[in-house]
């Protein structure tokens, strides 16, 4: 077994809850999220292999992740742009509104964006990364990523509102 694969199989343990902690709320998916973790330690098994393996950790993993996280959206954006290609789509809504939305609204509204799009505001906002990080990434310049950021932001806040009203009301005690 290379020192690589072992270094792998040493910290997987470790590194598993972690990879799947990452992954789980920025996809929103409990399958996606195992299909993606997998995908992960798959590749770094991979790259343990390689005559310069690089030094694995649970950060470099995460990494990993966020790459395999990024494909995925990528994949999804091209199926949903071909998909709208045979159909018209909705307008977009204008939403002045700045409204509170709990995490199944939020999760919701995330699901229904095109995958760069997704990616832009997961990296963004939840991975804090700088827009040239993000860029970087998503294989986008600067100005592309901030224009699509500011798409992302505008479709993001139309489907957050219209799932907070489509969701059924809770009721409080008094």
């Amino acid at each position: 077994m290379s020192r690589g694969r072992e270094q792998v199989l040493a910290m997987y343990g470790q590194a598993l809850p972690r990879v799947y902690g990452y992954l789980l709320p920025r996809c929103g998916d409990t399958e996606l999220a195992e299909d993606l973790t997998a995908e992960t330690f798959l590749a770094a098994v991979t790259a343990a292999d390689q005559p310069d393996p690089p030094e694995v950790s649970v950060a470099w993993l995460v990494g990993v992740a966020r790459h395999k996280l990024v494909d995925h959206w990528r994949r999804a954006g091209r199926e949903q742009r071909a998909l709208a290609a045979r159909a018209p789509g909705d307008a977009a809504v204008d939403d002045p509104w700045d409204a509170v939305v709990d995490a199944s609204v939020a999760y919701a509204a995330l699901a229904r964006l095109p995958g760069q799009q997704r990616a832009a505001l997961t990296l963004r906002y939840l991975d804090d990364l700088p827009v040239a990080d993000v860029a970087d990434t998503i294989g986008r310049t600067v100005e592309a990523t901030e224009a699509l950021l500011t798409r992302a932001k505008a479709a993001y806040r139309s489907h957050a509102a219209h799932d907070q009203f489509d969701a059924p009301v809770k009721e409080h005690d008094s």
